[in-house]
């Protein structure tokens, strides 16, 4: 998957640059090669994943996640997916127009009712080395420190159920958004603020 990523960028990248017509033909050619290995390592059908790959345009970049650990008397704040019934921090991808910080503290009040205050940028982690390896996008996690100063637990489109937990009693976890390390590192951050942010 990794090489499939990095001929996915090669060839989006190349296709928004130049102006020759069998240049246009090659990496075109390149993306539909990324396409059947991303593919392969997926079980997923070649064509669904070209016309994804044929959406992207302009020159490649990692897409960024805003995670927020938010706490309260020694717990977590977390919410539960609908789309896989597992639980993860609150966030999403970030948007444009709004800062990482700003986009952490919408995902929190999107998808758990609480109102926040980003407090700190703890980690910003690889997708690939961290997670799952399951997205077909280079993808950078960016994890924020949290206070929670207003609001109340509610769920919403895209979550079921709000809950704090203990570090030592994790719910099941979308592993894909966030992981048991993870959420051990912000508590480790909650509780030594002076730790450095997190970088891979």
């Amino acid at each position: 998957m990794k090489i499939a990523r990095e001929l996915r960028a090669i060839a989006q990248t190349g296709l928004a640059f130049t102006a020759d017509g069998f240049d246009q033909q090659r990496y075109q050619r390149l993306r539909e090669l990324a396409a059947l290995l991303m593919a392969q390592d997926s079980a997923a059908e070649h064509e669904s994943i070209l016309e994804l790959l044929r959406q992207e345009k302009g020159y490649a970049t990692p897409k960024v996640d805003v995670r927020g650990a938010a706490f309260e008397d020694g717990r977590v704040l977390m919410v539960r997916e609908i789309s896989d019934g597992k639980w993860t921090l609150p966030g999403g991808w970030a948007d444009v127009n709004q800062t990482a910080g700003e986009c952490v503290v919408r995902e929190i009040a999107e998808e758990s009712g609480f109102k926040a205050r980003a407090l700190k940028l703890a980690a910003v982690y690889d997708y690939q080395k961290r997670n799952p390896p399951r997205h077909i996008d280079s993808i950078y996690k960016m994890f924020f420190i949290c206070e929670i100063v207003g609001g109340a637990a509610c769920a919403s489109d895209e979550t079921s159920e709000v809950a704090f937990f203990p570090r030592d009693e994790l719910p099941p976890l979308s592993l894909g958004r966030t992981t048991a390390a993870q959420i051990d590192r912000m508590f480790e951050h909650r509780e030594n603020p002076q730790l450095a942010t997190d970088f891979d």
